[in-house]
């Protein structure tokens, strides 16, 4: 069935943080209206998220059938693997410059473009695999403005354990994380070979002993949009 279409608008603003200029695919809702207020998802890996996952025309459906809230829907693409490596990784030489863009430039821009709630429990992140894990990173980093955060299958190392063990703002997250069972040999973009499903499962454990609002599950399947893609329409449905 064909539902209505929202539309996906293209900005650009200059970040300070980057010094780079910063492109936005925006979606709308079909009745948007600046008389309503809006939750908003902000998605790294932004144009996978509407080419790949179709995340526009899912949201579509479910804001047809009224099972999600009225949702803004932000795209963060990334110019190509060196950049999106930069800025997602934890090592990255702009990971920081990139979690403080997210929150202190992006945030800022949408609440004033759009009528937005403007409160952290109605902000959300969403990324898969490096996106998921700089998702995760700012989520923990600014937890006062995004109380959501949905992961797909997170690269995780040591300094995001360490992140999850010092956390203190608990009560303020919402996390979804759901990881592939055959995630053991995954090609990684600097050339190697990586286990996904051990560390994500610790990350699971670590996430569970905290007061953390947490939902966990393993999918029969691999590191790819074949299985992240049918899952948006539970993690939409859940969070919002």
């Amino acid at each position: 069935m064909q539902y209505p279409k929202g539309t996906i608008k293209e900005y650009t603003f200059h970040s300070s943080e980057l010094q780079e200029t910063m492109q936005l695919l925006i979606y709308l809702p079909v009745n948007f209206s600046p008389l309503f207020k809006y939750s908003l998802l902000i998605a790294q890996d932004g144009r996978d998220y509407f080419q790949l996952g179709r995340i526009g025309r899912l949201a579509d459906e479910l804001l047809f059938k009224q099972e999600i809230e009225n949702l803004i829907i932000v795209g963060v693409p990334y110019k190509n693997v060196q950049d999106r490596r930069r800025k997602y990784h934890p090592d990255g030489d702009q990971n920081h410059q990139y979690i403080r863009f997210l929150a202190h430039e992006l945030v800022p821009f949408l609440d004033m473009e759009f009528p937005t709630y403007q409160m952290g429990s109605t902000r959300a992140l969403i990324g898969d695999s490096l996106g998921a894990t700089v998702s995760l990173m700012t989520a923990l980093h600014y937890p006062h403005s995004f109380g959501k955060v949905l992961l797909q299958s997170p690269y995780v190392d040591e300094q995001i354990y360490n992140l999850v063990d010092n956390f203190k703002g608990g009560q303020l997250v919402e996390i979804y994380h759901i990881i592939g069972t055959q995630e053991t040999e995954v090609n990684t973009t600097d050339g190697k070979v990586k286990d996904f499903l051990s560390p994500n499962r610790l990350l699971a454990k670590k996430i569970q002993a905290k007061p953390i609002t947490y939902f966990f599950e393993e999918f029969n399947g691999t590191h790819t949009w074949t299985y992240w893609q049918p899952d948006l329409k539970r993690a939409l449905k859940m969070f919002f």
